[in-house]
């Protein structure tokens, strides 16, 4: 078993609570890709691995009521809890999922695989799945296509480290030389978030894992710089509405 990367470990311990209230939700259109993608319907058993605080549940929801979900950060489970008690949650880590072998019609990772991108979680997930049985993988991604965007993501990147990221690409290398699952389809959504600049913007980055697990002081040093960005190319105050663009990637693999 692999421990919990230390900016994951740290970082979503200390901003659960904070990761609930401002990171942004998913695009409506993702219920019809897990209808029509990933097969799944009302009589569907649902694995949600990685839930962090649940915020994919609710599209879970509105299609089977058979969701479990696996969490291994006990501050992202009680805020899960909070919002949504009526799902059975697991301690548990993404190589190490204790249900019975073929007893689940799909895996969804939302916003997580990264974290655990090893071929130990690969295993697991195919012995869990049902013999037709779907993985999802969906990120959603901010859109730096922007210009303010683009300014906001060139100063986190010297923070990132060695903190695994979806843009680095590396968690498909695990999908290489491998006779698990086979990649299907990948669709591409796009959605905004609104509402003030320091709820979307500023305090939405402070949630990234590696910001929250630096001291407060440099957290409150990188607030101003992130609000003092959008300032200078926006002109739009921390209490001012704004729209934070996001491209959300959902990749269905099936397993062979």
């Amino acid at each position: 078993m692999k421990p919990i990367h230390h900016a994951a470990q740290q970082g979503f311990t200390q901003a659960a609570e904070l990761y609930q209230q401002v990171r942004p939700d998913y695009p409506q259109d993702i219920v019809n890709w897990l209808k029509r993608e990933l097969r799944l319907d009302q009589s569907s058993r649902v694995v949600d691995l990685g839930a962090g605080t649940g915020k994919f549940i609710p599209y879970l929801k509105q299609i089977t009521s058979d969701i479990i979900a696996v969490e291994p950060v006990q501050a992202m489970r009680e805020q899960l809890s909070k919002v949504h008690p009526d799902v059975k949650t697991l301690a548990a880590y993404s190589s190490e999922i204790p249900l019975a072998p073929q007893s689940v019609d799909a895996v969804i990772c939302a916003q997580s695989f990264h974290w655990f991108s090893n071929i130990e979680t690969l295993n697991e997930i195919h012995q869990i799945l049902k013999k037709e049985g779907h993985l999802g993988l969906v990120w959603n991604q901010r859109d730096i296509e922007i210009n303010w965007v683009k300014a906001l993501a060139n100063i986190l990147e010297p923070l990132e480290q060695d903190t695994p990221r979806y843009h680095s690409g590396d968690w498909k290398k695990v999908f290489e030389h491998q006779f698990l699952f086979r990649l299907e389809s990948v669709n591409v959504f796009s959605q905004t978030q609104k509402g003030s600049v320091e709820q979307v913007v500023s305090k939405r980055l402070l949630s990234t894992s590696f910001v929250a697990a630096l001291p407060e002081d440099q957290q409150y040093e990188l607030k101003q710089q992130f609000e003092q960005v959008v300032f200078e190319l926006t002109g739009k105050q921390p209490q001012d509405e704004i729209e934070f663009p996001y491209i959300t990637y959902a990749y269905h693999f099936k397993k062979i």
